[in-house]
């Protein structure tokens, strides 16, 4: 838990955008993790098993019924108060990208996975992951108001 909690709640919150119930997801990855019998190949198999145990979570929870009939209490998550305003503001913006470009994103800039990793962790082809990258920075470039050398 102490390896994966930080990367597990991350996704948890980019995800369904509300603490509750990320806490309830980060909650059920790491019951299913005590009940699994995997022997995992190495540390990269394990972290790999998390990240897709938890997007199938965050999922099966966006897909219950209760949630289509309610409004989140929260936008979005919230940083810290002492947190720049630009890192807010790239923050949201993250956050407000579709979900398929966040998820990429997400696991690229914040996790460091490289794009064939991030296609075999997605089940998406390499130039898929390449092209929503560069959808991502794109619409992220035109959000924030970037310069268009930057990359």
């Amino acid at each position: 838990m102490e390896r994966y909690a930080d990367t597990v709640l991350r996704l948890c919150l980019i995800h369904l955008k509300n603490h509750a119930d990320a806490e309830d997801a980060f909650q059920t990855v790491f019951l299913k993790y005590a009940l699994c019998s995997v022997v995992f190949e190495s540390p990269e198999h394990e972290k790999a098993w998390f990240i897709r145990v938890t997007l199938n979570a965050c999922r099966d929870s966006l897909r219950q019924l209760f949630r289509r009939r309610t409004v989140p209490l929260e936008e979005a998550a919230a940083l810290p108060a002492d947190a720049p305003q630009r890192h807010q503001d790239l923050w949201e913006a993250v956050l407000a990208l579709p979900p398929k470009c966040r998820d990429v994103i997400y696991l690229h800039y914040y996790e460091g996975y490289p794009a064939p990793e991030i296609g075999r962790l997605l089940h998406k082809n390499v130039n898929t992951v390449y092209t929503l990258l560069h959808r991502a920075r794109a619409q992220l470039r035109e959000t924030l108001g970037g310069d268009a050398d930057e990359e």
